[in-house]
Parts: C-alpha cells; structure tokens; sequence
C-alpha cells in the first residue's frame, strides 16, 4: 500500500537560520507544509537532493518553495542488551511540550506514539497490548526513536512526553492498571428480538451525558490527541491500541473524517492495532456473552450480524490508516508488529514549505502535486492536498450563506460545535412517513450577546436528505433567533438547546447531512448518518409499529424550537397532543425526579369481531444487569387515531421516582390480542440522582 506523507498547514513565515540550526518559523501568514518522501529504485531515500530540483503546484499553479529541510532518520538496529544514555527527557511526563512557536524541537528523530484506548479493551485485550509495548522498547526501539505514550479511559491523558529514556517509558507502561475502564468497551444491546442477548446487558457508554450513547467518543479522542500534537511540525505517527471503534447507534460519518482531517493538519499518521489479535468467532457468541434470544444462532443469522459487527469494528481503523498514510495491523498476534511498521515508514524525508498564491479562508480543498527532476527517477510520496482554513468574523452576510451551502459539499466536516441527533418514523398514510428529526446541542458551546435587556443567541440550520442513487430527497434551511431569560442565560453551561424539524418520506434508505451554525462565535458542527424508513406494510409476522420516542419532557407547542415556528410541520405531527409537544430525550438520560414518557403507534391492528375495535394490551419493563427491577401495570387499548386512518397511539408516563440511580435497559411490551400478535421495544436509559 503507497504510504501518503501528511501536510500540515499553520500560520508561519520563514527567519534566517544557520546550516546546523533547527529550523525555526514564526506567525505571520499561512504557509503549507509538505513531507515528502524520496525514494530510489531500491527503495532508499534519495538523499543530497536541492530546492531547485523540487516542483510544487497548487491546484495546477506553480509555488515559491520559502522553506527546505531534509529530515535525516538513521535506520540503525536496535540495540537490545546495551542500552543507550537518554539524550532526551521529558520536561513534563503529562504534557506534549514544544519550544518556541514553529521550532523544530526533535530534529533527525523518529516521534512515535504509543495511545492505549483502555476503554475499548477487555482486560485480556489490555495485557496483550501492555506486553507489545514493552517488547518493543527492549528489543525494537531504535537510538533515533523518541516515544511518547497517550491513554484514554474516561478521557484523553498524556502518560509521558516524547522521550528515549527506555526506564522511563517501561516503568510507564508498567504502571498501567489493567481492567481500568473495560466497562465501556461493552457493546449495547440494540434490542434485536431475533439475536441480542437475553440479558439485556449494560451497554457501552461514556461518562458524559452529552455523548453517553455515541461512539464518537473514541474518535473525538482521538482528535484531541492529534490537537495535542500539532505543535510539533515534525512528521509523527500514532500507534493506536484498541479493539476495534464499533458501529452501534446513529454514526456520527463527519466525526470521522474531522478526526482524519485533524490528523492531516497535525501532520499526524494513524497505526492502529487490534489488540484482540488473531480471533475465532464462535457461533453464536463465545462465554463471555449470554446466549443469544429468539432462532437466529439456528438459522445462521446470528453468526451473519456477529461477523458484520466484528468487520465494522476493524472497518473504521484500516480508514484511520488508510486515509492518514498509515497502516493497520489487524488479525496478528505480535502486536508489536503494528509499532514496527511505524518506526520502518518513518524514514528519511524532506519538509518543503511555500507560501500559496490562493489566500482565500474558504474551506476548499487544495490539491497539491511534488515532482523532482527525471533524472533521479525517484518515487515520490506525500500527502495530496489540504483544506485550507475558514474565518467566520470576515464574513459577510452573503458570505455566511454561501458557507452553509458549500459546508454540505465540502469533504472537511466541521465539528466544533458538537451535535447529537435521532431521527424517527410514523406512517401519514400507506406510503409516506413523517420523519421527525431532533438535533441535540450543548449549552456549554453556546455564546451568548446582549440585546434589548436580554441575552439572545442566533443559530443557522441546514440539512438534506440524500436516497441510495445520491438525488436529493428532501432538505430544510432555518435560522432561530432563541432568546433567553436571566436564569436561562445563568444556568446555560449546564443545559441543552434543543432543536426539531421532520420531513416527508417514502419507504427507503437514506443519508442525511445536517450542519448547524451558532452565528455569535461562528462554531459549526456537522452531523452525517445513514438511515432506513422501513416498508412496513409488506406482511411480517410481527406488528406493524412506529420507532419509539423516549423522553423526559413535554413542553408547549411555543417554546419549541424549529417546529414551534413552522406550523405547517405541526399539522398531524405525531408529537404534538392539545398544544403540547414530546421532547425526545437523545441521549435517554434523565433524573430521579422526572417521568420517563414513551410514545410509539401501531399500524392496522387486528379488531375482535364482536366490539369491531382493536385490543392491545401494553406495559413498560426496566431491567438493570438482566434482572427486572421494575415493571408498569398494563394499559389496554382500544381506540384508533381519529386524524389518521388505521393508526393506534401508543403512550406511557412512568414517575422514575421509584428506581435506583444507574443504567437500565427499557422493554415495552406489546400484545395485540385480536392478533395474536406480540411486539417487544428496547432501549436504553440512564438514571440520575
């Protein structure tokens, strides 16, 4: 696989420096930064090369090149029985430090990474990770390698800097406490009658509310690591250990690619290593899981979605590495391997920086193109391109829409406002759904300006719905003005704006891309997943019900957000019920002191023959650790939806009051007696004090 050398692009201009100097840069325009990698026929790197042999273009126009440096690894074996003196020590063990701004720190160093994601192993997973760390530093470890080690538990946390000091770095790794976090690689249980687990096991979650049913927390982790690193403009590569980034939930596509676009600016190359190895999938689930519920493990389903599962999770380290020049190491024992293959790319390179003649801080992509003289006949490789930086504060009003349009478009997400989205489904009539979609952002992210008396924020909605051949299904454009009181505005960094909006469907799977843009800071955040609106009037052996909206809120029509201003979209809006609305509860973490409302709908019950009405029996059950803590008498209904034909609504509001502080999984239960039908609904839920 062609290996790809990142660019970095900072805010830095060339000073005079000696021959035996480190290069040193300082802040006055944009410059862009390009490893590149020459290498002969042998493979070699092609050393004593000149500026002048070099071309740079920049979207087909030639550049100056204002800064040349050569980057000289020595590949020299590892010394394992006589280890060398450190020459470089941490000033910091919890910090990445560097010198002066845009000064070369390590020159002629390997800078490798060693970022243990302890929440995503098991405590076997963690050992075998320990151990291929420690093989490395005392046989693999070169004199021209620095390490630095990074892990990540209930958050980001720099175990030591960069270093050669082999003691150091071992009593490091040494000191790790093994278990610690392996809770939260446990996956959820997505609720599968056919082949979920009968326990209902705790599901993985992070310890924040905002991100407590999102997998995005590795990725965001990640990116926070490669920020901490970008204030070092040499090239390194981070060994990511970890047992794979599931997909479980509504997948967050643009939290991906902005953790890859980070680690391209940060000049940043993945290596992400499976630590679970080599791995035999038992049919059906190995001992360490219960057995799974309903046929599939007999029909061959169970086996099918468990190595899906296991394939999703290496899918997204081999993009990691694929897309930031680096390599993955998966189905392999010697973990250490994975560290080899870094400390062998990383070889001799040569750091070219040129001034672009495009100033423009329009987000657009920059496709760059290195070629050398033809008479070396060398195979060059280096990152392709960039996305060049945005300023909100230049912008004018036809700028700001222009950037909302061009943000859907653009390969390079944006997620410095964090968003958190769930997207449901109810049938209008035979072939159309109304699909409701709520969008989630912390009030911690939020600015805030005085007018009138009253501090009042500003907010830009975009979003489009994408079918399977990529033609736009449906789209939606908003701008709210919210307006706060002064125990509003106090109590912000501790609360969440809420927004709603929905679109008309027909059965199908779709993408949607939805942008949000706070207009006081200019922060955006993107929001990119897949979702399906399932034909549910094909015959099935089950109901025919809605998705179910879990919530700790009714609200009035008025205070909504987004829909309380579009009345055309409250006409027959599921949600709504006499001027009041159900405020989905997207991250289904709610207090002691509130009552869990579920709502959900079926769809063309059966009737008994002598009332000529339906008959459904229904009840809500909260299991904690697989064992039934509490179960809501049964309702029984009766009457269909006079607004739309052959719908029946379902509802519940169950005081939490009763239940201990901690995670459950939820479960309605649903008879259709006139069937002979039955439904079970899940979910998770946290409960606070």
């Amino acid at each position: 696989m062609r290996k790809l050398a990142p660019v970095l692009l900072i805010s830095l201009s060339l000073t005079a420096q000696q021959a035996d100097s480190p290069a040193t840069f300082k802040t006055t325009t944009n410059l862009v930064i390009v490893d590149v990698f020459v290498r002969g026929k042998g493979g070699k790197a092609v050393e004593n090369l000149k500026k002048e042999d070099f071309t740079v273009l920049e979207n087909g126009k030639p550049q100056q090149i204002g800064i040349f440096d050569f980057q000289r690894i020595e590949a020299a074996a590892p010394a394992a029985t006589v280890q060398p003196r450190p020459t470089v020590t941490a000033a910091r063990a919890n910090a990445i430090t560097a010198d002066a701004p845009g000064k070369v720190k390590y020159r002629d160093k390997r800078l490798l990474v060693l970022f243990f994601d302890f929440s995503s192993m098991q405590p076997q997973e963690q050992i075998r990770a320990q151990q291929a760390a420690l093989k490395f530093l005392t046989e693999q470890m070169t004199p021209a390698d620095l390490v630095a080690i990074m892990t990540l538990a209930s958050g980001v946390q720099v175990a030591q800097d960069f270093t050669d000091d082999r003691d150091r770095l071992t009593e490091v790794i040494k000191s790790f406490r093994i278990g610690d976090s392996s809770e939260l690689s446990i996956e959820a249980d997505t609720g599968d009658a056919d082949s979920a687990e009968y326990t209902g096991a705790a599901f993985a979650a992070d310890e924040t509310e905002f991100n407590i049913f999102n997998t995005d927390r590795k990725l965001i982790a990640l990116e926070t690591a490669v920020r901490m690193l970008s204030a070092l403009p040499e090239k390194k590569a981070l060994v990511y250990f970890s047992s794979g980034i599931p997909k479980t939930g509504v997948e967050n596509h643009s939290q991906l690619e902005s953790a890859i676009n980070a680690a391209i600016r940060a000049n940043v190359s993945f290596y992400p290593v499976d630590a679970r190895g080599l791995v035999a999938l038992a049919p059906g689930g190995d001992a360490s899981k219960a057995a799974p519920r309903g046929t599939a493990v007999f029909t061959g389903q169970a086996i099918t979605k468990q190595k899906t599962k296991f394939n999703d999770q290496q899918e997204t380290l081999f993009t990691l590495a694929e897309d930031t020049g680096g390599k993955a190491l998966l189905d392999n024992n010697d973990l250490s391997a994975g560290i080899q293959q870094a400390q062998e790319d990383l070889d001799s390179y040569y750091v070219i920086g040129y001034y672009p003649a495009e100033t423009a801080t329009d987000g657009r992509y920059r496709r760059i193109q290195v070629s050398v003289s033809k008479q070396y006949q060398a195979q060059l490789e280096y990152r392709p391109g960039y996305y060049a930086a945005k300023e909100f504060g230049k912008f004018t009003s036809s700028d700001k829409e222009k950037q909302l349009q061009e943000a859907l478009l653009l390969g390079d997400p944006v997620t410095d406002l964090p968003l958190a989205l769930e997207i449901n489904y109810f049938r209008l009539v035979r072939d159309r759904f109304f699909v409701p979609v709520a969008v989630k952002i912390p009030g911690s992210e939020i600015s805030t300006a005085r007018r009138g008396g009253a501090d009042t924020t500003e907010f830009d909605f975009i979003g489009q719905v994408l079918d399977l051949r990529g033609r736009i299904a449906a789209n939606v454009r908003d701008t709210i003005r919210v307006r706060l009181g002064e125990g509003d505005a106090a109590q912000l960094g501790s609360r969440n704006i809420q927004y709603d909006t929905g679109f008309t469907l027909t059965p199908g799977q779709y993408r949607l891309k939805f942008l949000a843009r706070e207009n006081q800071s200019g922060k955006m955040g993107t929001f990119e997943t897949g979702f399906t609106v399932p034909n549910i009037n094909v015959e099935q052996s089950g109901l025919r019900v809605s998705s179910v909206v879990w919530s700790g809120q009714r609200e009035p029509v008025s205070a909504a957000i987004g829909s309380g201003a579009n009345q055309k979209l409250l006409v027959n809006h599921p949600l709504v019920s006499e001027g009041q609305k159900l405020v989905p509860s997207i991250t289904r973490t709610l207090s002691k002191k509130q009552s869990l409302y579920v709502y959900f709908e079926i769809y063309d019950p059966a009737q008994k023959p002598e009332t000529k009405k339906p008959l459904v029996l229904a009840s809500v059950t909260f299991y904690r650790r697989g064992i039934k803590a509490f179960e809501s008498n049964p309702v029984q209904l009766t009457s269909l939806s006079k607004d739309r034909t052959g719908t029946l609504p379902v509802q519940f509001q169950v005081p939490l009051a009763r239940l201990q502080p901690g995670r459950y999984t939820c479960q309605v239960n649903v008879i259709d007696e006139a069937a002979k039908k039955f439904e079970f609904l899940r979910g998770p839920l946290v409960v606070l004090p």
